[in-house]
């Protein structure tokens, strides 16, 4: 079956070089010095109590294939859902000819564990309601496992700008102890400004935008898996391909409807079948 390929997510990339443009620009257009956002004390203190909360909520396991996960962030989605019904319909026409138990090199073939286990469930004769039910199940724990990261990233975002809060208090505990010295209340009123950024930067511009960066790639992939549900399903009780293909079309947006009609739609399977 037809996939993307794993390109760089050129959005996120430009999102980040902005975002980043944006604030240290404002820093040095105000007369600032962009070397008096750097303060290693208040990483250290946003970032750890950040993760270190995250990982008090978590299990460890999630919280290692969340990390993992982030770099799907920066990926393109792999599922591409008008490949996806090009290839039911072409195993469509192949089924109505040849019968279901004629796909079983195909489904040996296929990339997806999804799509290869539905087929071969339905050559094995299984009734489509028992499939059917079978399958969403393999839907539901899909789902869950996109569904940690997304979580995990979220929580980040959630107690990121608290974090920043403590540091910015555990700074000001430091320029009070040392009111009589005024060489030292420098770091600690930087500390205390920059540990709130830090916070809110991290929350804002890293956590909650990957999390819902990696929610809108969970959600194209979740499509793709009712779409070979549905189409396998359809097969097995038998119905007409063009019939099939106008069905899956409905999961497809205006626009993707549009390129699939512009590409040839199924047209060029039922020719080759």
């Amino acid at each position: 079956m037809e996939q993307n390929k794993s390109s760089l997510n050129t959005a996120t990339l430009i999102g980040l070089a902005v975002a980043a443009a944006g604030i240290l620009g404002g820093q040095v257009l105000e007369g600032g010095h962009i070397g008096a956002l750097l303060q290693p004390t208040a990483a250290m203190i946003v970032l750890g109590g950040t993760f270190g909360a995250c990982l008090v909520q978590f299990p460890l396991g999630i919280a290692i294939a969340s990390f993992k996960a982030i770099f799907g962030a920066f990926k393109e989605p792999q599922a591409d859902n008008k490949s996806v019904i090009r290839e039911i319909i072409r195993i469509a026409n192949k089924a109505r000819k040849e019968g279901v138990i004629s796909l079983e090199a195909d489904a040996q073939k296929m990339s997806d564990p999804f799509l290869k286990k539905a087929l071969m469930m339905a050559m094995d004769g299984v009734e489509s309601k028992v499939l059917r039910d079978t399958m969403d199940l393999e839907i539901a724990n899909i789902e869950q496992e996109f569904e940690h990261p997304i979580k995990f990233w979220t929580s980040a975002g959630g107690y990121a700008p608290t974090i920043g809060i403590i540091g910015a208090v555990l700074g000001l505990i430091h320029v009070m102890d040392n009111l009589s010295d005024p060489s030292k209340l420098g770091a600690g009123i930087a500390v205390a400004f920059v540990a709130t950024i830090y916070g809110l930067v991290t929350a804002n511009i890293i956590c909650l935008p990957m999390a819902g960066k990696l929610k809108m790639q969970a959600q194209t992939l979740m499509v793709a898996k009712e779409i070979m549900l549905e189409g396998v399903i359809a097969i097995l009780e038998g119905e007409n391909p063009r019939l099939i293909e106008d069905k899956l079309k409905s999961y497809l947006s205006h626009k993707e409807q549009e390129e699939y009609a512009g590409a040839g739609g199924g047209s060029a399977q039922r020719k080759a079948a």
